[in-house]
């Protein structure tokens, strides 16, 4: 535990952390933060021309260079390759940032089984299998785990019916296997983001005046009167991996603005 520092983020340094969806939004901030703590990487995304840059950005700020893994993790060949090439490369693995996630529009009329399948399966059971090849390997550091899930996760809206589900799914794997883990001294958590600027909500449909308009909503419905940053959700993830949080586990953080606490009146 690194000690005479005043903040113990700084305990992700030289810590092997492997990091989905690194490649755009959430994933490729984290990866920037990550780099400017010094952690050693293992980056993961399916656009190696993104993933590429973000490498390029990591290694500017002075950090070692990241070990590239692309790929899309549906395919149960690129999870058990991402696991063994991180490790065969670092010999170890300390944090996992489980960031890879889609979104799709759709509510219960319109969004069809293969919607739901693409989703869940991007979201919830790649997730589950990475996780389940990484465990062993956290273990042996007593590592941890931050999965990037959804204000969706806890509040209901319409219109995004597989996303919700999915991320109430990854709410739960990370209290279930934090109680699995626990005894083990690997501790999990997530974080739970409001809207944030990434491109996730374009790629999901809207166009730009659709998108404008729905980031000027987010006046209302954010407390804080507005939409998030990514680098406000890189802080809370880097904060949760590392020995800040060593008695934090099993928790859904929030990072909304206050959304999660808002009930129409």
């Amino acid at each position: 535990m690194a000690s005479g520092e005043g903040f113990k983020v700084s305990s992700l340094k030289d810590k092997v952390t492997l990091i989905t969806g690194a490649s755009s939004g959430i994933g490729a901030g984290t990866s920037i933060m990550f780099a400017k703590l010094g952690a050693l990487l293992a980056l993961n995304g399916r656009d190696v021309e993104n993933l590429t840059n973000i490498a390029k950005q990591c290694t500017d700020l002075g950090a070692a260079e990241p070990l590239l893994v692309p790929g899309d993790l549906t395919n149960e060949d690129t999870v058990k390759k991402t696991v063994e090439l991180t490790i065969a490369h670092f010999g170890r693995l300390d944090v996992l940032i489980n960031s890879a996630g889609i979104l799709a529009m759709g509510s219960i009329e319109t969004g069809d089984l293969a919607q739901y399948d693409k989703v869940m399966n991007v979201n919830v059971r790649s997730v589950y299998h990475l996780t389940q090849l990484c465990v062993p390997h956290l273990i042996r550091t007593k590592g941890s785990i931050v999965n990037v899930s959804s204000v969706n996760g806890q509040r209901s809206f319409p219109g995004v019916l597989a996303y919700c589900m999915s991320k109430s799914a990854i709410d739960q794997f990370t209290r279930c296997i934090a109680l699995e883990l626990a005894p083990k001294q690997v501790r999990v958590n997530s974080v739970c983001p409001g809207v944030i600027i990434t491109d996730v909500h374009r790629r999901a449909g809207l166009d730009e005046e659709q998108y404008a308009q729905f980031l000027e909503k987010c006046k209302q419905t954010h407390a804080l009167g507005r939409p998030g940053e990514v680098e406000e959700v890189a802080h809370a993830i880097a904060f949760l991996a590392s020995d800040a949080a060593t008695f934090i586990t099993g928790v859904n953080l929030p990072v909304d603005g206050g959304r999660h606490a808002m009930c129409p009146r």
